[in-house]
């Protein structure tokens, strides 16, 4: 049976508001006025309001998942969340303009993955592993939630490339085993959660705004939107990443996760963009703005994570909240 994960420290009066509903049901009177909507207490109060839709989490009981308490603390905290990213991100329904940029590849890349297939330690890919496993550990969980909102081909569709995603058919293969494969080779505890303590806001909000789209029906454009972006940027991405680590000289189980999407993701481009994307707005052509959006935001909360990571590093300190220990002995 998988361990329920750990419950972090509170980082402000709204995360401590859902500890408190989550444990016992209490109903503490808290406000979002004021509140930094992508700062640290409010996007690990809202990751931890979404949680229990997902996972087991230690002394929180299973049917908390639905608990007006803590979907009367989520809603608010949502809609906050949700007004930064329009204000940030331009709004138009011009699909085909906000996925241009996403197919070139920019000859000066210097994104995360590019400074680590460069002259990455295995300090700093350690760190790079501990920020995705907020995600990668639920890999896809949070796109499932748009199977139901759509039909015809755009559900089949989306459903082929989630069925990659999840092993076509194999356990052994289902991505998020492969990235905990990955983290065991690396030195890494793959308990899923178990870095949740160290995952600063802009990493929460990468994975926030997933569950967003994912669990408003009234967004499924925009969770369409972010699933197209993690699947035509991925396999760029995840090459670099299998060079960096072979550069390491890591074991193959490590590399395996990222070559793995090299392969799978360049079709899944296709198919979402033609297939997901394209029926989509056959069917439903007023959903442009929300599809625009949700590839925006997604690519507007990324690059904020990796503009704080990079600073990070270029400054010599670490990009978590608190820095890793070093890995034991082997």
């Amino acid at each position: 049976m998988t361990a329920a994960a750990p419950l972090p420290e509170e980082r402000g009066p709204l995360s401590a508001a859902v500890l408190e509903v989550l444990r016992d049901g209490t109903a503490p009177g808290v406000s979002v006025a004021g509140a930094d909507p992508l700062g640290e207490d409010l996007q690990l109060a809202l990751y931890l309001a979404y949680e229990p839709h997902y996972r087991a989490l230690e002394g929180v009981a299973d049917d908390r998942e639905w608990d007006p308490a803590l979907l009367a603390l989520r809603r608010p905290m949502e809609d906050a969340f949700l007004a930064a990213l329009r204000e940030a991100v331009p709004g138009d329904d011009d699909v085909t303009a906000a996925l241009d940029p996403l197919l070139v590849e920019p000859v000066d890349g210097h994104g995360v993955s590019h400074r680590l297939m460069a002259d990455g330690t295995w300090e700093l890919m350690r760190e790079y592993l501990v920020h995705r496993s907020l995600y990668q550990l639920k890999e896809s969980d949070p796109q499932a939630w748009l199977i139901p909102r759509l039909e015809g081909q755009a559900k089949a569709s989306l459903v082929a490339v989630a069925y990659d995603e999840f092993g076509a058919g194999r356990g052994e293969r289902v991505h998020a085993r492969l990235f905990a494969d990955l983290m065991d080779g690396a030195g890494l505890d793959s308990s899923y959660g178990r870095y949740l303590e160290l995952a600063p806001a802009t990493t929460l909000a990468t994975v926030n705004v997933m569950s967003l789209f994912g669990l408003r029906r009234s967004l499924r454009g925009a969770a369409a939107g972010n699933f197209a972006v993690l699947e035509i940027t991925s396999p760029p991405g995840a090459r670099r990443m299998a060079k960096a680590l072979e550069r390491l000289g890591a074991e193959e189980r490590c590399v395996r996760f990222f070559t793995e999407h090299v392969e799978a993701d360049a079709v899944h481009e296709q198919v979402m963009r033609r297939d997901v994307l394209g029926d989509l707005l056959e069917r439903e052509p007023a959903l442009a703005r929300d599809v625009a959006f949700g590839i925006r935001a997604t690519v507007w909360l990324d690059e904020r994570w990796e503009n704080r990571v990079l600073t990070a590093w270029d400054e010599g300190g670490s990009s978590l909240r608190t820095p890793l220990p070093a890995p034991e002995p082997a």
